[in-house]
């Protein structure tokens, strides 16, 4: 830990160095965390299905068994059947005791049984909630709402009904013959140790905005004339140093977009926007690209300004980095009977279709090489991800190796605004080399 004094005269490899170690800190946090998170889930989803998967077999071995109970010797017959039961007795135990609350019900959505968990957690009691309908029992709760919409998705961070202080993550599974299982598992503890890592995250990057800042404004006084042995080397830190500052500003952003619940509802004029979105465009490509804009949807957007042209934004320079000189980028505003789709079209690199589920994660890298060389930060698509969220919108991505890749924001009908008149210097369509 240095002394206070040594900040009087920063070195900038030194300043540097500790950024980046802090920076990878943090984004190490964030990436374990989130695997250990899920390995564990995973694991507990596995383990109780199963669980249950043996208590059903075991019933139908012991109902076969039972059937063909002519067939054997009295004895041997009473020995066998023994074993059987108290095998089943045994994971019917287990299955009670597990620490997930675990509901079985039947064709008409009544509740057949529930383990020891499901009292503290949903707030069931036995015998009385025995073969009422689970959605009349949990009635005036998010899971009654779910249940009704027929539970396809699992439900994340939910109000534990039996335990408000409590958060539980909800499955519907199917079980046996039409019926299912409703599976609810407490994150509380997972829920605060990703609370630690994004309040950690957050200080952080909050803490090296200044330092970052002492770097650069002492590397701007360097001129490369008064060195010229080490201009390659001064160019190179204040690339990083740019870069470093980038990175902490979209880390500040994601943190910000975490913590929001919603966004301002604002109108949102696309025609402007998309005629920044190309200026800007215009400006990272620096005549390297063809520049394609259309406008075919007389719609605005409700929503936040500033977070829908950072999201759309961070589509339109991805496009520029990972798009070989000579190609193409197309931005499009376009209206369908679900809504509204703004989309980015590039005729670069492409993506395989293994990468496509993970490129909305933190620093997730295709190629390290490549994402060094255009400059990026590896949070663009989180921060894009995250707005959409917000605005009840998502991403799609359709992509093939070689050919391009197509990134398209789909939004809703309610958020939708019939565009206010606004006089045009030119045609919908622009095409800009």
């Amino acid at each position: 830990m240095p002394h206070r004094h040594h900040f009087a005269h920063p070195h900038p490899a030194r300043l540097t160095l500790l950024a980046l170690g802090l920076l990878a800190a943090g984004a190490l946090a964030g990436r374990v965390w989130h695997t250990v998170a899920v390995g564990v889930a995973s694991a507990a989803v596995l383990t109780t299905v199963f669980l249950l998967q043996q208590i059903r077999h075991l019933a139908n071995a012991h109902m076969a068994f039972t059937q063909s109970r002519l067939k054997s010797s009295p004895d041997r017959f009473m020995i066998r059947s023994r074993r059987l039961a108290a095998s089943l007795n045994d994971l019917r135990v287990t299955a009670s005791r597990l620490p997930d609350a675990l509901v079985l019900i039947d064709r008409n959505d009544r509740i057949r049984w529930f383990n020891q968990a499901a009292e503290h957690l949903l707030g069931l009691r036995r015998p009385d909630d025995r073969g009422i309908k689970l959605d009349t029992r949990l009635a005036r709760t998010e899971l009654a709402d779910w249940l009704q919409t027929g539970g396809i998705d699992p439900l994340n961070h939910v109000t534990a009904p039996g335990q408000p202080s409590r958060q539980i993550q909800v499955s519907l599974l199917p079980y046996g013959q039409q019926m299912r299982l409703l599976l609810a598992r407490d994150i509380s503890h997972m829920t605060r140790l990703e609370q630690v890592r994004r309040d950690f995250v957050a200080n952080v990057s909050h803490e090296l905005r200044t330092p970052l800042t002492v770097i650069h404004g002492y590397l701007e006084l360097l001129d490369p004339e008064d060195m010229p042995d080490h201009v390659q080397i001064l160019n190179e830190m204040r690339l990083q140093s740019k870069r470093m500052e980038q990175i902490v500003e979209d880390l500040l952003t994601l943190s910000r977009l975490e913590t929001q619940n919603q966004v301002s509802e604002e109108r949102v004029a696309i025609t402007p926007l998309l005629a920044t979105l190309r200026k800007e465009a215009e400006a990272l490509s620096q005549g390297r690209h063809t520049i394609v804009l259309e406008n075919h949807c007389e719609r605005d957007l409700l929503g936040s300004m500033k977070d829908l042209h950072s999201a759309f934004s961070n589509l339109v320079s991805n496009a520029i980095r990972y798009t070989s000189t000579g190609g193409s980028i197309t931005i499009r505003w376009q209206c369908n009977e679900a809504g509204a789709i703004y989309s980015v079209t590039d005729t670069g690199f492409g993506i395989a279709e293994s990468h496509l589920a993970r490129l909305t994660e933190r620093f997730y890298r295709i190629s390290s090489s490549r994402s060094r060389e255009s400059g990026g930060t590896g949070l663009g698509l989180s921060i894009v991800k995250h707005v959409l969220n917000l605005h009840q919108a998502r991403l799609e991505i359709r992509s093939v190796p070689g050919q391009g890749s197509t990134f398209a924001c789909l939004f809703g009908p309610e958020r939708l605004l019939k565009a206010e008149s606004v006089e045009h210097d030119g045609p919908m369509t622009d095409l800009s080399d």
